[in-house]
């Protein structure tokens, strides 16, 4: 099949992959009607609508999955839209979106959008094997969220016309989700818990440091205990000026984890005690979690102890308060605040791409699991719904 050119009149009786799309320029984008204005200036070299979703696709280099995942979604859309509403990506309204997600359900013409497993490249190829199930729609649309926020912010789109749902795309929730972790009233009462640790004796004071490093480590980098007993203090590594904790995870899988301020200040400090430069040398062989003496490393099985006896004393702290959260909180494992991390920085609005880089999901909807914003504005409109008015 070779190249083909999509006229504003002449629609195609086939969609085509990325690879061979060609526009003419009056649907290429470069006069959409989303378009960020000359006042924006744009940090994508790109001024078409197809060169600047390769550019979004780029971002995911590292991550084949990924790659694949949100090259199907976008070519979807951007087909989509020329083919079925003779626009360009780049003038997708509100209205296009609501049409498109229904679109999902049941893509027609199916002998047009529908065909079999085959590679890209093979004449059947369509962009769907057949309409999505509610799961594989929710996906869609996050991902689609995900590239219409990338290209506001990258000053290509003036706006994003998902962000104008009710119920907010990247706020959709699969029936399942994550429900052990620590809501944000328990996790202050665990820092509390921390800081009234005793410090009256050398072992204390170890004890103290310790604990509180180990609490920061879990929180703001969200790893996996396995991943903290095996590592070193070589794994966090400086790129560029910044600061990455590199780390082999669940199925040797190697990725980056961007390392804030806090974190820094944190491991400064437990090094600091223990007589340490305050940040790591390359291939440091220091244990991440060292033993009180700072002798060496602890296992698995330590870490979870630690865990679970600054958990019984922050609900120790919780009970007279609120009881109910305290005997939620006593529950709690090492795991726990693995999810707690991802939850709470899925409520701080950090962006599901990044999102899903942090938590080193393969897959998105593994990420949505997290995301429990919804739930908030269903509760507060039930409270409109009264016994007597």
């Amino acid at each position: 099949m070779s190249s083909t050119t999509l006229s504003p009149t002449i629609s195609l009786p086939y969609p085509v992959p990325l690879e061979r799309l060609r526009t003419l320029d009056v649907l290429d984008g470069r006069t959409g009607g989303n378009r960020a204005g000359p006042e924006v200036v744009c940090q994508l070299a790109a001024n078409n609508d197809l060169d600047a979703v390769r550019v979004w696709l780029a971002e995911f280099h590292d991550s084949p999955q990924t790659l694949r995942n949100y090259r199907k979604e976008a070519e979807r859309l951007l087909l989509w839209a020329l083919l079925e509403r003779d626009k360009p990506l780049s003038s997708l309204t509100r209205e296009d979106c609501i049409l498109y997600e229904t679109f999902l359900a049941n893509p027609q013409p199916h002998d047009r959008w529908c065909g079999p497993r085959v590679p890209r490249l093979d004449g059947r190829w369509r962009p769907f094997l057949g309409p999505l199930q509610p799961t594989s729609r929710k996906q869609a649309m996050l991902i689609i969220n995900s590239l219409f926020s990338y290209l506001v912010k990258a000053g290509y789109l003036a706006g994003n016309p998902l962000s104008l749902a009710r119920r907010r795309v990247h706020s959709a929730q699969p029936l399942r989700q994550v429900e052990r972790f620590l809501e944000h009233d328990q996790w202050q009462a665990l820092l509390d818990a921390v800081e009234a640790l005793p410090r009256d004796t050398e072992r204390d004071h170890q004890h103290y440091t310790r604990a509180r490093y180990l609490v920061a480590l879990l929180y703001l980098m969200g790893p996996r205990v396995s991943e903290v007993a095996e590592h070193t203090m070589g794994s966090f590594v400086r790129v560029r000026g910044r600061w990455w904790w590199q780390v082999i995870g669940k199925g040797r899988k190697e990725a980056r984890v961007p390392v804030n301020q806090d974190m820094l200040d944190a491991l400064s400090d437990y090094r600091r005690f223990y007589g340490l430069p305050a940040l790591p040398a390359p291939e440091e062989s220091t244990p991440l979690i060292m033993n009180l003496k700072g002798t060496g490393g602890i296992g698995d099985n330590m870490i979870y102890r630690i865990i679970k006896d600054l958990v019984a004393k922050a609900a120790t702290r919780l009970e007279p308060t609120d009881p109910y959260q305290a005997g939620k909180l006593r529950k709690a494992s090492t795991h726990w605040f693995r999810h707690t991390s991802i939850t709470h920085q899925a409520d701080a609005g950090i962006d599901l791409q990044f999102l899903q880089r942090n938590a080193r999901h393969a897959r998105i909807d593994t990420t949505g699991l997290y995301l429990h914003a919804e739930e908030k504005d269903w509760h507060e409109a039930m409270e409109r719904h009264r016994l007597k008015e």
